[in-house]
């Protein structure tokens, strides 16, 4: 069932001890722990490929096996089960998840699940910040809570085109030509769909761009700080002229638009190299993936923010 879902060109693990699995998964698909039979010598087999800022992975324990988070946190997780059952629990309710049925697991969502012997599930691991920057483009309305799906169990029968899309997601993943334009359009539709298909507590309504302009230019901003933002995108994306941009950012903001997003920028940097749960290889490579180019003014625009160096928060954490 499923065969497109990834197939030899991802394998990563065949016949492989399931804790080593595990660790695997831990470092690259979401935090967890398993617990499998004492007597057990189980194999584990797991394809994975990283598609853009997505993660899909293909994944059987060869027994059953107990799997628990406390909690994704800033991750979503659908897990399609395509052979055995799993046996879900959360909120106090318990559910047998059977082949073609799809369970949909938020960030803030405990994972209680036990795995049959015969279990296995295609796992599409999504960021928040992907649903984030979708929810944005579709100029909807996003809780200042986050985005929050209401169900946890979907018919995949019933999501009209959404395993077709997995299937060319896979394929592409596979391919050994990498496209990085057409991997983020195709993350971008993997998460439109998802808004669109499946209950949650977004608002479709259309930001008022008279009402709101700055909020929603503000939005923009936030789900975007990796791109190359200019006064003349924002501009023709609040439909008026750069003179009345100017206006509205000092306005609301007390600073023009670019000195605006190069703070949100820095903000963003601060807060992922403080967190010790982000992963931060070294100081250029977030710099650059933020727009810095000139590490040095870099360095400089962050001490002039935050009194510090980069490399002084970095070693804090």
């Amino acid at each position: 069932m499923h065969s497109s879902l990834l197939n030899d060109k991802s394998m990563v693990f065949e016949r492989a001890d399931p804790y080593q699995v595990s660790e695997y998964v831990n470092q690259h698909v979401g935090s967890h722990c398993i617990q499998l039979p004492v007597t057990s010598r189980p194999q584990a087999n797991l394809n994975h490929s990283k598609f853009a800022n997505l993660d899909l992975c293909r994944i059987s324990y060869g027994d059953s096996v107990h799997v628990t988070s406390p909690a994704l946190e800033t991750i979503y997780h659908l897990q399609i089960l395509l052979h055995g059952q799993c046996l879900s629990k959360a909120y106090g309710q318990e559910h047998y998840f059977e082949p073609g049925e799809l369970l949909l697991i938020n960030p803030d969502d405990p994972v209680d699940l036990m795995y049959s012997a015969d279990c296995e599930k295609f796992i599409l691991k999504l960021p928040l910040s992907v649903l984030d920057t979708s929810c944005a483009e579709l100029r909807w309305h996003k809780p200042s809570e986050g985005i929050r799906f209401a169900s946890n169990r979907h018919k995949l029968a019933e999501l009209e085109g959404f395993m077709g899309l997995l299937g060319l997601v896979c394929q592409e993943a596979e391919t050994e030509l990498v496209l990085p334009r057409v991997r983020e359009h195709y993350t971008q539709i993997i998460a439109s769909k998802l808004l669109t298909l499946l209950g949650n507590n977004v608002s479709r309504e259309s930001l008022d761009v008279q009402s709101a302009p700055f909020e929603r230019l503000a939005e923009y901003i936030a789900q975007n700080l990796k791109q190359d933002l200019t006064a003349d995108t924002l501009a023709r994306l609040s439909h008026m002229s750069l003179r009345s941009l100017y206006a509205l950012f000092e306005r609301h903001a007390g600073t023009t638009p670019m000195n605006y997003i190069r703070r949100k920028k820095l903000e963003r940097i601060q807060a992922s190299l403080s967190d010790p749960s982000q992963r931060v290889r070294n100081l250029t490579e977030i710099a650059l993936d933020y727009g810095f180019l000139h590490l040095g003014r870099f360095s400089e625009y962050y001490k002039h923010q935050f009194g510090e160096l980069p490399s002084v928060t970095l070693k804090r954490r």
